[in-house]
């Protein structure tokens, strides 16, 4: 059995990659929620603000991961 330890450090790369970006994409989502319910106690301006973030971010990681399962479950192809 020969493995291809190239390609087996490139899909390593692109799944921490991948991961990273889904954690940091989650985290500004979380921060738009945070600016939403700031802007509730102020009553400032930056409410749409939030809410475009968290909603465009979550769905966004909502994407990714629907990906996922597409490309897992063979009865999707």
């Amino acid at each position: 059995m020969h493995l291809d330890w190239t390609v087996l450090g490139q899909v390593a790369a692109v799944s921490v990659g991948a991961t990273l970006a889904v954690v940091v994409v989650f985290a500004l989502g979380v921060l738009g929620l945070a600016r939403l319910e700031g802007a509730r106690a102020l009553r400032g301006g930056t409410f749409a603000l939030g809410l475009t973030q968290a909603l465009l971010c979550f769905l966004a990681c909502a994407a990714v991961v629907a990906y996922g399962i597409y490309l897992i479950v063979p009865q999707f192809h």
